[in-house]
């Protein structure tokens, strides 16, 4: 199932808010690994005009954890959102692919519940040192 990254409404959905000064550095439109993977120098534009360079290291590392097809439908960068009152980190997801992928890099299951995957701030600092490229953050009031 081919993906529209025209029409990614998580993108779309944080550059409504008044943090777009703070959020410049988010992607225009992400790409899925196997795009990625096929690319000489793999990137994706910036909502401020610049590139963000992924690490083709990080790449075939997540490669080797989801099958063909999960890479086919994975977006990169994970968006992980920052929420001011809590202590954690969400990310919207409509698959179960990134939740598979995290759960192998912090070593502990993970669960959705209603599209949210909620990751803790020791999970986020094993998660980021495994994918520094391939994470970015969002920040919400």
């Amino acid at each position: 199932m081919p993906i529209d990254p025209a029409k990614d409404e998580t993108i779309n959905g944080y550059l409504t808010n008044g943090l777009k000064a703070v959020n410049a550095q988010l992607p225009r439109s992400r790409k899925t690994l196997s795009q990625l993977l096929t690319e000489a120098n793999p990137h994706v534009l910036l909502n401020d005009g610049t590139e963000h360079h992924f690490r083709k290291k990080e790449l075939h590392s997540i490669a080797q954890l989801i099958t063909e097809d999960e890479q086919s439908r994975l977006l990169l960068p994970i968006i992980l959102e920052v929420q001011s009152e809590a202590g954690d980190i969400v990310i919207h997801t409509k698959t179960t692919i990134e939740t598979k992928m995290l759960s192998i890099i912090v070593g502990m299951p993970l669960e959705v519940h209603h599209h949210i995957l909620r990751i803790f701030r020791p999970q986020v600092t094993v998660l980021r040192s495994a994918l520094k490229t391939t994470t970015q953050y969002v920040f919400r009031p």
